[in-house]
């Protein structure tokens, strides 16, 4: 009788193959030519007698189908890695992959030391092969849900369903302008008149929150914190930056923050990882090695 359950190795093929969208470009990964994929695929849509994907010149993209096995390809070998960790877990040492998410631009937080948490976590478990990865807070929520990333650090203004949160700290964020924008010079500035002015915004803000500190539609958006600094720093925008991450240019009097009674908000930085995953060794040792260092 056949077997119902597909063989590992196509599993792992497919996986790799929607991470890369298409045959050719998953070829580095896994070290076959994109005729050898192709067939593999094959194998695994006759095996499940369904169509997977499209390939060809409209290029690549899953059907309906293909998307639901794939969600749940994705949960197995999650659920089979995570058995593997387990396993050298219990004879004494952590193995495997970890996945770390992070926002952008944490690097200048002194209060978040997540180079030196990873630089001691590598230390200690040596045979562990980290994978970091810098994403939207969106992007990040939906990985550690994916089990695509193992836990995530950042500030998640709304929550997704499935997660558990331990809280960090509080990220302090100013409304800045470079000497390059007429109000830099300018000590008294009515808050009506810097709403009015041209604001740059990252993409995943809401116009709520926006309205609700007093601003209209914005007139330039960015997806990380560097692009907003260039932007900022170009003297044709106002936007909030983290203030560790703007430091460096207020020492050198290229940025300042304007109004600072008035305008400025705390992101609450907190760490995330998928709920019933909370006991792995993997995901509860690196948990364990944040807390120490922002307890220290």
């Amino acid at each position: 009788m056949r077997s119902s359950l597909p063989d590992l190795k196509l599993l792992q093929i497919f996986a790799a193959v929607v991470r890369h969208q298409g045959f050719a470009p998953a070829q580095q990964e896994l070290g076959l030519s994109a005729s050898a994929i192709s067939t593999y695929m094959s194998q695994l849509e006759r095996h499940l007698g369904i169509v997977l994907c499209h390939r060809g010149r409209g290029g690549f993209g899953l059907t309906s189908k293909g998307e639901l096995y794939h969600k749940e390809c994705l949960r197995i070998l999650g659920e089979l890695e995570g058995f593997e960790r387990y396993g050298a877990a219990l004879q004494g040492e952590l193995r495997g992959t970890l996945t770390i998410g992070v926002l952008d631009s944490t690097v200048t937080d002194a209060t978040l030391p997540l180079a030196d948490v990873i630089g001691v976590f590598s230390k200690d478990h040596p045979a562990v092969y980290l994978d970091l990865k810098i994403q939207t807070p969106h992007e990040l929520q939906v990985g550690v849900l994916d089990d695509r990333i193992d836990v995530a650090v950042g500030a998640f203004a709304s929550p997704m369903n499935g997660l558990v949160s331990q809280a960090l700290h509080r990220e302090q964020h100013w409304l800045y302008c470079s000497d390059k924008h007429p109000l830099f010079g300018r000590k008294r500035v009515p808050p009506e008149v810097i709403t009015q002015q041209r604001m740059v915004t990252r993409g995943y803000w809401s116009e709520q929150e926006l309205a609700r500190q007093g601003f209209p539609q914005p007139s330039a958006t960015v997806e990380n914190m560097e692009a907003q600094l260039i932007l900022v720093l170009s003297g044709a925008y106002i936007g909030y930056l983290p203030e560790h991450y703007a430091e460096y240019w207020v020492d050198r009097n290229r940025l300042r923050p304007i109004l600072p009674a008035s305008f400025g908000y705390q992101a609450p930085f907190s760490l995330i990882y998928r709920r019933g995953r909370a006991r792995e060794p993997m995901v509860l040792t690196f948990r364990e090695f944040v807390r120490t260092s922002m307890d220290s």
